[in-house]
């Protein structure tokens, strides 16, 4: 039985997100898998019963501040001293190969005893030609350091010609019924009370806001929930719209669901920022770089989304694990996305 150890980038919720889904694949496919995350204290982890068995070390974060990351921050309150404890101590013997969703302790712990990495997840798409803004030296070297890989899974939503896959998503039936003034939030990194004061106008729909430590809002209109998987995705399922911060799952599970959709991306985020230019070049959704109530109002009252009916790239995944770890080239990712289609919702 091959036997893989998995590490997830736990500091915000898509990793993990996409972790759920490769390990109802693997399991499925009879691997052996043991998981690590990173990032966020072990009491802040929820909903992590498909993980079984798994363990929990502090890795880095990024420092984030009222919806910017500060490098300078992040630095400062790392913790290099545990960090070379955690890659030094963590034993790899027994295991065929490494699997990493960004996650640098694992990778770098493999580096070292010279077990092979797989990177799986959108950052590794960067390493090719695809949409790029608010780069700069430092965050280039972030990209290209912080969880190394002998090869690199890409993951986008959409190829831009390049060797690259479509996201790691749960493919969940359409919804029957759409709440056509029901929006759901999710802007963690923001302030709150910013946020509901921003939405507090708009009396004609329903928010549902989602945040790590919730904040009473007084508005009738404005729902304040904890985090919560099955109670985000319920809200999700029948919602019109999506406001959030650029990161890459949850606009994936929008577009696959046909959600319009409203990017802020975290200031001084490589990625984010990227994410947000992706998504106007692809005419997939709006962006704004502040929360801006003119922005939302005119968003709020655009009936443009679009839906793609994206594979099953984790069940696709597994297979080219199970045949080799083949090249992933043109002609294997063209028959990948031959079968996707962007379809307008309105």
């Amino acid at each position: 039985m091959t036997r893989i150890f998995y590490g997830v980038q736990g500091t915000g919720n898509g990793h993990i997100t996409r972790a759920r889904v490769m390990a109802k694949a693997l399991k499925a496919a009879g691997f052996e898998v043991k998981f690590q995350f990173t990032g966020r204290p072990a009491d802040k982890y929820f909903d992590m019963e498909i993980f079984g068995d798994y363990q929990v070390k502090s890795g880095l974060t990024f420092n984030t501040n009222k919806g910017q990351v500060s490098y300078l921050k992040t630095v400062l309150e790392s913790q290099p001293i545990t960090l070379i404890k955690d890659i030094r101590s963590l034993d790899l013997r027994g295991y065929d190969y490494v699997i990493s969703d960004f996650e640098p302790v694992t990778a770098w712990a493999a580096k070292q005893q010279g077990i092979p990495v797989i990177g799986i997840g959108h950052q590794y798409a960067f390493q090719y030609q695809i949409p790029r803004e608010g780069t700069d030296p430092m965050a280039e070297q972030v990209m290209r350091l912080f969880a190394p890989a002998n090869i690199g899974v890409g993951l986008h939503w959409h190829h831009f010609g390049q060797p690259i896959l479509p996201p790691i998503i749960e493919t969940p039936d359409l919804p029957e019924q759409v709440k056509a003034n029901k929006i759901v939030v999710y802007l963690p990194f923001e302030d709150s009370e910013a946020v509901i004061k921003h939405l507090s106008p708009f009396e004609n729909f329903e928010f549902h806001v989602y945040s790590p430590q919730v904040v009473p809002s007084k508005y009738a209109h404005i729902v304040c929930k904890p985090l919560s998987r099955d109670g985000f995705q319920a809200d999700v399922h029948d919602c019109a719209g999506i406001i959030s911060n650029a990161g890459f799952e949850l606009a994936s599970e929008a577009l696959q669901l046909g959600k319009k959709i409203l990017v802020k991306p975290l200031h001084a985020q490589m990625e984010q920022i990227s994410n947000a230019a992706a998504i106007k070049q692809l005419g997939y959704g709006k962006t704004m770089f502040d929360i801006d109530v003119q922005v939302i109002e005119d968003w709020l009252h655009d009936a443009h989304a679009v839906r793609i009916n994206y594979p099953k790239v984790a069940d696709i995944l597994v297979q080219w694990l199970l045949d080799g770890k083949p090249a992933i080239d043109q002609a294997f990712v063209a028959n990948v996305w031959k079968d996707v289609e962007v379809l307008a919702v309105n």
